[in-house]
């Protein structure tokens, strides 16, 4: 895969259809992202105002314009509600590799959504870009976060201490890979019901 645009794509899951984001989006994400409940375990405080969120979105555009990364919308299929997002940043074509990331609405947490929602875009990493490593980072408070990631099949590699400090408050980070032999492609997760 050459350096050069990478459109974000459209994914379906059971419950889920990931989507690049549009304009329209701007205040569903403002709203996910200046809850304090949402950001409890962050590397960053969250949003006090709204063109932050469009500032979001144009950096997921340029991301894709770049082929640097891919960060989709996340809407729920029974209601079309906006829950969230899923994404692979600091896509590197020479070393196939990239990281995870997302972010989920606390009134959807609990129903595996994180866990379907980054399935389906590992799926079309593996696959489609052909990578051989994804990474991800969580809080060693985030007990629901590092749970994903280990249900994905994730394993942690490494503790990253006193890695961030967000408002005075300092934290360690948890460090995660999945390389491709590792990764379970066939199955759904199991707690994606």
């Amino acid at each position: 895969m050459t350096h050069g645009s990478l459109p974000t794509p459209t994914l379906h899951t059971a419950r889920l259809r990931l989507r690049p984001f549009v304009d329209a989006d701007a205040n569903d994400l403002f709203m996910l992202h200046s809850s304090a409940r949402v950001l409890r375990y962050w590397d960053a405080p969250p949003w006090s105002e709204r063109a932050r969120a469009e500032r979001f979105i144009t950096a997921c555009r340029q991301m894709a314009e770049e082929g640097t990364g891919a960060r989709p919308a996340v809407d729920r299929l029974s209601d079309g509600a906006f829950i969230g997002w899923c994404g692979l940043t600091g896509w590197n074509a020479d070393y196939r590799r990239a990281s995870l990331g997302y972010c989920f609405d606390d009134a959807a947490w609990g129903h595996g959504y994180a866990t379907e929602a980054a399935h389906a875009l590992l799926r079309w990493a593996f696959d489609t870009l052909e990578l051989n490593r994804v990474q991800a980072a969580t809080d060693t408070r985030n007990v629901a976060s590092a749970r994903v990631l280990e249900k994905l099949g994730f394993v942690r590699e490494g503790t990253l201490r006193e890695d961030c400090i967000v408002n005075g408050e300092v934290s360690d980070s948890w460090v995660y890979g999945l390389i491709k032999r590792d990764w379970r492609p066939s199955s759904e997760p199991a707690s994606a019901r």
